[in-house]
């Protein structure tokens, strides 16, 4: 049965899954730490928003144009939630909720007279992972590495509360979200983000170990899911998201294991 598998459309299908993780686990602490843990979804909404607005306007699905509209839609939600969260942080959370349904609402409005409207939302939010293009993976992969590069080597000054070090948090955010909700759509990347957090926030595992645990259950998570929708013939996106459950709960069983602990916990 294994041998029978489309490695030509899985193995691109499994990198972009990585490349969102490479990104997407790091951002996912910071998010936790925060308690803002539904920014991703506003973002990524926010993103779809425009690029709905785009195709109403008829341009090319894949042009530059409906890259830079999603881009600057994600980065002026990024200001807001940046602006909300020096002058209002104690209802911020409430306002990322706020804004999520707001953009979900316009986008079913905008979409309520196009024909293709109901397979345009389906794409936005379960992601059509299995058919991304293999092309656009190394201009994505830059991307990811400029961003990374910028959160890890600047992540104290420009990561921090308020001020320009929250509006550097949340626009390297909105930019990373916005390529990765045109790659694998809205539910997994708020799973990529959320649950390799949430699996791995647990006490003595910080740092670089946190990290790789956080990666480790991400890829499990996507390898995993990627073949199970093939051998079962079920939509790859949400076989995704609960395989990605799946592996941050067998994580969290098998943690108090004292050699996995030894493993993970810093020395």
């Amino acid at each position: 049965m294994i041998d029978g598998l489309e490695w030509g459309i899985l193995g691109p299908a499994l990198l972009a899954g990585l490349l969102v993780l490479a990104i997407h686990v790091p951002l996912g602490q910071e998010v936790l730490r925060r308690g803002i843990i539904f920014i991703d979804l506003a973002i990524a909404q926010i993103t779809g928003l425009g690029v709905i607005s785009a195709h109403s306007f008829g341009l090319a699905p894949d042009g530059l144009a409906v890259q830079l509209i999603a881009a600057g839609s994600a980065m002026l939600g990024a200001l807001l939630l940046s602006w909300s969260e020096r002058r209002w942080r104690d209802g911020q959370e409430a306002l990322i909720g706020v804004i999520f349904v707001l953009a979900a609402v316009t986008g079913l409005l905008m979409l309520a007279h196009n024909p293709q409207g109901g397979e345009h939302l389906q794409a936005l939010l379960s992601g059509q992972i299995l058919w991304v293009d293999i092309h656009w993976l190394p201009w994505v992969a830059l991307l990811y590495g400029v961003l990374l590069a910028l959160w890890l080597g600047l992540g104290r000054r420009i990561g921090g509360i308020g001020g320009i070090g929250g509006i550097g948090f949340y626009l390297i955010f909105s930019l990373a979200v916005t390529a990765s909700v045109q790659l694998v759509g809205v539910y997994l990347v708020f799973s990529s983000l959320i649950i390799p957090a949430l699996a791995t926030w647990r006490k003595g595992l910080t740092g670089t170990r946190r990290l790789l645990a956080g990666y480790t259950i991400g890829a499990a998570g996507y390898a995993g899911g990627l073949l199970a929708s093939t051998l079962t013939d079920l939509p790859s996106g949400p076989v995704i998201v609960w395989a990605l459950a799946v592996a941050g709960i067998l994580f969290q069983m098998i943690g108090g294991n004292t050699r996995v602990r030894g493993l993970l916990s810093p020395d």
